[in-house]
This record gives structure tokens, C-alpha cells and sequence, in this order.
């Protein structure tokens, strides 16, 4: 057996959000030479089961074995089960509690490669509506030409952590996992315990009530920071004053013009005994 083949390995199963518990039956399956195994977890994540069949594979020209891919599954609260298989790609890829939320209907966060190896970053969210053809589910990306900026989402309501900056960090960090975050909102002098998810394709993040309960539309004004409200607020009574004073001004010209030239609407011409031209 390759010792350090065996602590890459260990390594890479608990990076990938795995934890420990499998090192023993990893180093008896890699002990015993085999082309390919698997290796099983089980989990439940907010009272949901989530399964994965790790599945690992032998070198074809070396002793060394490879953990390339898992095989996840999520029973969801109406006893449906979502499953997909995810990829490694050199020891990297979604990690088990971001496959949880993926199939749990969320967006994450990711650093990405392309075909050329070109790195980038994308939100990515699994289209349940349609699959591909290894019976995966299509997965859609948002790319930064998108637009989607989660701070600015986040600040539009009166999020109390976004006033601390090593909470605002651990937000947005936790947000680009796919995770529901809990939030404490602050505002008029009350204080509500809430919980939001990152929408990157509605370029919005979704708030929820302190039992889970998704906030309506027409209810989230509450919990607004009030500045771009505000700003909104300014900027529309600039405008208004700025209306007000040009329908002011054209009548106080014509009452000065009725004074000096009687009932006419109509400035008269008149030579000046200075230089040039006069307008009266």
C-alpha cells in the first residue's frame, strides 16, 4: 500500500466535507489492491437524510488510487429524492455540505475551470427541470457578467452583522455555500431573528421569517435598510422642487413683462445708448 497515496487521500476525503469516519475501510479497501471501490456517508442535515457513494478508482499504470467522484442524495421533507453525481477535478470540487444545498434547491458559489483550464468564478444551481444525458441534473451558471452583486442584495436590508466586519465577512462566506444564514435585523428600535439564501438569478437574496416561513414581496419593506429608499426619497423630491420652480419662474416673467409692457406677453426691442442690444 502507498502510505502517501493513503494520506491524500484521507486528506482529500475530509477537505470535501467527508469527515474521518471512512479512513479505516479506505485503508482496508487499498490494502486489499482493488481497480475500484466505494466508500458510503450518511448524514441528515436539517432533519433531511443526505447520502453519498464516494466512488474511487486505481491508477492503470501506477499503484495509485484516485477519489474522482460521488454519487449524493437528498431526501427533501415531501419525501422526494434528489440525486446527482459530482466530479473532482484534482482533489477540488463541491464539497458534501454544498451538494446539500444544491440539491436542496440553492445556489453556491464556486471557482471554476474551463475546458482550456482558463479558472473563473460562477454561482451554480442545479435546473431540476431538465437533465442531461448521464441522467445528472442540468446545472445553470451565473457568471460575474451577470451582475449579480450579493453585498449589495445584503445591504439593502438592515442586517445588525453587516456592522461588524469579521460578521459581514462570515455572512457573505457562508451565503456563497448555498447556506440559509441566520441574520439578525435591526430596525426602528426592534430586533427580529430572520434567515436569508443568496438568489443570484433573480439578482436578490430570499428572506425568511424566524420559522422558516418565506417573507412575501409586499412584506419585506419593513425590514429594509431605508437607504436606497432614502435615496430614492431625496431624489424624487429634488425633482418635484425642481418642477415647482420651473412653473414658478416662467409666471413670475410674465407678471414682470405684463407690468412693463401692459397686457403684451412679448418683450419689446429697444436700442441701447450702451453698446449693443437690450432685452427688456
Amino acid at each position: 500500500m502507498n502510505n502517501e497515496n493513503l494520506q491524500y487521500l484521507k486528506d482529500n476525503i475530509k477537505y470535501m466535507g467527508f469527515g474521518e469516519n471512512m479512513y479505516r475501510e479506505l485503508e482496508r479497501n487499498l490494502g486489499e489492491g482493488k481497480a475500484e471501490f466505494q466508500l458510503r456517508f450518511a448524514a441528515e442535515i436539517n432533519k433531511k437524510p443526505f447520502e453519498a457513494t464516494l466512488n474511487f478508482r486505481k491508477s492503470d499504470s501506477t499503484d495509485m488510487y484516485f477519489f474522482n467522484n460521488y454519487n449524493a442524495s437528498l431526501e427533501k421533507s415531501n419525501g422526494e429524492k434528489n440525486e446527482q453525481t459530482f466530479y473532482l477535478n484534482k482533489g477540488k470540487g463541491v464539497t458534501a455540505k454544498e451538494a446539500y444545498n444544491l440539491l436542496d434547491g440553492r445556489a453556491v458559489h464556486k471557482d471554476l475551470t474551463t475546458k482550456e483550464g482558463q479558472p473563473y468564478k460562477a454561482w451554480i444551481q442545479l435546473d431540476f427541470e431538465n437533465k442531461d444525458k448521464n441522467n445528472n441534473f442540468e446545472v445553470k451558471q451565473f457568471h460575474e457578467k451577470y451582475g449579480y452583486d450579493l453585498k449589495a442584495a445584503v445591504e439593502k436590508f438592515a442586517v445588525a452583522e453587516l456592522n461588524d466586519p469579521d460578521k459581514a465577512k462570515a455572512l457573505m462566506q457562508s451565503l456563497e455555500k448555498g447556506n440559509v444564514q441566520s441574520v439578525t435585523i435591526e430596525k426602528d428600535g426592534s430586533s427580529h431573528k430572520m434567515f436569508m439564501e443568496a438568489d443570484p438569478q433573480y439578482k436578490k437574496v430570499t428572506m425568511y421569517d424566524s420559522n422558516m416561513k418565506m417573507v412575501a414581496k409586499e412584506s419585506l419593506e419593513q425590514y429594509k435598510s431605508g437607504i436606497d429608499k432614502g435615496s430614492k426619497e431625496v431624489k424624487a423630491g429634488q425633482e418635484n422642487d425642481k418642477k415647482k420652480e420651473l412653473k414658478q419662474e416662467p409666471k413670475a416673467e410674465k407678471e414682470k413683462l405684463e407690468k412693463k409692457n401692459g397686457q403684451s406677453l412679448l418683450p419689446k426691442k429697444r436700442e441701447s445708448k450702451g453698446k449693443g442690444l437690450g432685452v427688456s
